[in-house]
């Protein structure tokens, strides 16, 4: 399942008695799936088409930088309201529009004639996804039997698997086919009949669902929430090609004094009895404050890596985007392998230990990257980098398994609806963080050293990120919970 969307299942109100199960709900979960694949591969393609467009629409190296950081940006200052509004207006009609409307944007990124047009296009997509995604899991908790829902949510692991290992490798051979000359085109023109059908399928097989309370919207804290991100991520992109003026750390430290007014601004919210966007009380929580900033700092580091890898395919190697594509399935087999195992009981019983294995386990293989790359140098074969990125995405993936469980461990079950929007938000953000701070630094020392230097370099920042995440994660609980029925 996206990690993205796990915690705001926690929100939705029980299923549906037992006796009387939901008639279409099997389909229901394929048009949710349907929408997951979507999203999944709109959060990965753009890192094997970002040359191909820049090379078409022309934009400096930035524009690939933004090409996912809009959508992830985006996509954590929505998701923190996805929920609420399903809440509050439908489940069943928010879904609608944010397929409907991602679709739209869709379109937009495929006739794109400029780079602004699509960075634009790319932002209503995550704004559009992050609309739709949280629907899904409340329409599931709410349509399935309890003795059902484990079936229901094992269907997402083997479908977003094979999307991971599937989507790069589809990405890459659009974009070399050119199918009717649309080239990089083609990822974007895909969703329109993945969307179509979404949307149909919603409208016959999704029941309307609503809370009887939903809460209410803060939207000076969202405002102030999406001016602080920006404030942050935006001279991270930039800075390098404007040769970092002064105003470009005032943002930085502006972004610092909007959180401040933020987190001021949801105290006297909640003190005034008002739905605050964050439960400030989550923050005297050693474990979910250290959940916080080890997912910060992890989510950076793999989402930078992605990207990165990529980039040094294509840009230093000459890799075709298929090839570059193919080149990445190892670490996104890692992964799946990874959460199968951890998902047979291994991250229940092992629970923080388990994270920390994961990250010693990536950073081995970030370790055997950076020794293979000087050892073969530029001649660097595929086949040569598919033990390090099998170590690196196995790794991931036992980090990612048991983290969200282990963190919202640690807050009270009346805040976990409030912990798991944040969480999910601050994976977004470190994917945003990731293309700006990692991509930078690719791009910087690619510049000055080629692409051998700028890999090194940045794979030596992630392992720091690694290593800080490896620190934050001692301030997390020893174990989860044991789970509720039908709870991932």
């Amino acid at each position: 399942m996206s990690q993205a969307t796990v915690g705001e299942a926690d929100t939705a109100p029980p299923a549906v008695a037992e006796s009387q199960p939901y008639r279409w709900r099997w389909l229901a979960l394929a048009v949710i799936l349907a929408a997951e694949v979507m999203d999944l591969l709109d959060a990965l393609v753009t890192n094997l088409a970002g040359p191909a467009i820049r090379a078409d629409l022309g934009g400096s190296a930035s524009l690939i930088q933004w090409l996912g950081a809009g959508y992830t940006l985006a996509m954590a200052i929505g998701l923190i309201t996805g929920g609420r509004l399903g809440d509050l207006y439908g489940r069943r009609r928010m879904f609608l529009i944010g397929v409907l409307g991602f679709t739209v944007a869709s379109a937009l990124c495929a006739v794109s004639v400029a780079p602004g047009m699509l960075v634009a296009s790319r932002v209503a997509q995550g704004l559009f996804g992050a609309l739709l995604l949280p629907q899904g899991l409340g329409i599931i908790k709410e349509v399935f039997p309890p003795r059902e829902l484990a079936a229901a949510f094992g269907a997402f692991g083997p479908v977003m698997g094979i999307s991971s290992v599937g989507g790069p490798i589809l990405a890459g051979w659009l974009v070399d086919a050119d199918l009717w000359g649309t080239g990089w085109r083609a990822i974007f023109l895909i969703n329109l009949p993945l969307g179509l059908l979404a949307a149909l399928g919603a409208l016959r097989f999704l029941p309307e669902s609503r809370p009887a309370h939903g809460s209410r919207l803060d939207l000076p804290g969202v405002g102030l929430v999406a001016l602080g991100a920006v404030l942050l991520v935006y001279p991270l992109v930039q800075g390098r090609e404007q040769g970092w003026p002064g105003w470009m750390y005032g943002m930085l430290v502006a972004a610092v004094a909007v959180f401040a007014v933020f987190a001021r601004h949801e105290v006297r919210r909640h003190r005034a009895g008002r739905d605050p966007l964050v439960v400030p009380t989550l923050f005297r929580r050693r474990a979910f404050t250290g959940g916080l900033v080890a997912g910060l700092a992890f989510f950076t580091a793999l989402t930078g890596f992605s990207l990165v890898f990529s980039l040094y395919l294509q840009l230093g190697l000459g890799y075709s985007p298929l090839k570059a594509g193919l080149a990445g399935v190892p670490q996104a087999l890692g992964m799946v392998v990874a959460f199968v195992i951890a998902g047979v009981g291994l991250a229940q019983r092992l629970g923080r230990t388990l994270i920390h294995a994961g990250l010693v386990v990536v950073l081995a293989g970030v370790g055997g990257m950076l020794l293979t790359l000087r050892l073969a140098g530029p001649e660097v074969t595929p086949w040569q980098l598919v033990p390090a990125l099998l170590v690196v995405g196995f790794g991931m993936g036992l980090v990612m398994a048991p983290f969200f469980d282990i963190v919202l461990s640690g807050v009270e079950p009346a805040e976990t609806g409030s912990a798991s929007g944040t969480l999910t938000a601050v994976q977004q953000l470190g994917g945003a963080l990731g293309v700006a701070v990692l991509g930078t630094v690719f791009f910087t020392h690619f510049s000055d050293g080629g692409a051998g230097s700028a890999v090194r370099a940045t794979l030596w920042l992630e392992a720091a990120l690694l290593a800080g995440t490896v620190v934050a994660a001692f301030l997390l609980p020893r174990r989860a919970r044991e789970p509720q029925p039908g709870q991932h």
